[in-house]
């Protein structure tokens, strides 16, 4: 985050000198080619970033799904087993992943569209305009929690059973269902452990440059340490959440046949079938 922050400070820098300088002379061009410099870095670092944080977010998911199952049913779990894991769901979980991006990026792009076109629609009555912010910026917020609710179990569908993609989106929102309050309050907490963290971070090494350069990275490394912990301590909630709401709905799994399932994961995959994985709802 400080990186990204320096970089862009130095494109805005540049950006302001290159247009305040006269054209034609040899300092505008000089800025030109600075920015344009610093630009095209602050780009390659967005994209490695964002790719190394996907691959490492997916391999995480994959290892520690993986594991908390294990534990669930006393398997025995080695480092070695937990890589063939990943290779094999590696797929599944990237077509979840791309599958909620597009799904993301299609509903900020009608929310922008919708806002501005009401923005349009209402400048010149102050109130409605008004009334009409608001009840966008509600409806807005509660629908994009909705639907970080149902992403949030898709990925442990994705692993655990044979749903992936646009099913495991559907299998999460059945799930979900009675448990929306659960989910939330443990959402709502792992996200302020995780801004706490980053706050702390930004704090104590990016704002203080008045620090000791050996206290600010160890502080950093405090930081990075306290980090880690809160991101796997969300992953093994997240699938423990999936394990409390499949018990809520009476689709217990069955010890036998998930080790079954784990256990192909280490030679052939085979994806197991609901019907293999759940036992019949319970009747009363």
């Amino acid at each position: 985050m400080g990186i990204s922050v320096s970089l862009f400070t130095k494109i805005m820098i540049n950006a302001y000198m290159f247009y305040a300088e006269p054209q034609g002379t040899n300092y505008r061009t000089e800025i030109s080619k600075v920015l344009q410099s610093v630009l095209a870095i602050f780009i390659l670092f967005k994209i490695t970033y964002v790719v190394f944080f996907t691959v490492l977010a997916l391999v995480s998911t994959a290892a520690v799904v993986y594991t908390i199952a294990c534990i669930y049913i006393t398997k025995d779990i080695s480092v070695k087993n937990v890589m063939k894991v990943v290779l094999k769901v590696w797929k599944r979980l990237i077509i979840t992943f791309l599958l909620k991006f597009i799904f993301l990026f299609s509903y900020t792009i009608a929310g922008i569209v919708i806002f501005i076109l009401g923005v349009v629609l209402f400048a010149s009555k102050e109130i409605l305009l008004t009334i009409f912010v608001i009840v966008f910026v509600v409806v807005y917020l509660c629908a994009f929690v909705y639907i970080a609710l149902i992403w949030y179990l898709a990925d442990v569908v994705s692993v655990l059973e044979d749903s992936y993609g646009m099913k495991a989106l559907n299998k999460s929102q059945i799930l979900m269902k009675g448990k929306m309050k659960m989910i939330s309050c443990v959402c709502l907490v792992l996200g302020l452990c995780f801004i706490g963290v980053e706050q702390l971070l930004k704090v104590l090494v990016v704002s203080r440059d008045d620090q000791q350069l050996w206290i600010r990275i160890c502080i950093g490394i405090l930081c990075l340490i306290l980090l880690s912990i809160s991101l796997l301590f969300g992953l093994v909630a997240q699938t423990i959440v999936y394990f409390v709401c499949k018990s809520y709905h009476h689709e217990n799994i069955d010890k036998s046949l998930l080790a079954d399932h784990l256990g192909g994961y280490q030679w052939e995959y085979v994806p197991l079938k609901s019907k293999d994985v759940q036992l019949e709802t319970y009747e009363p």
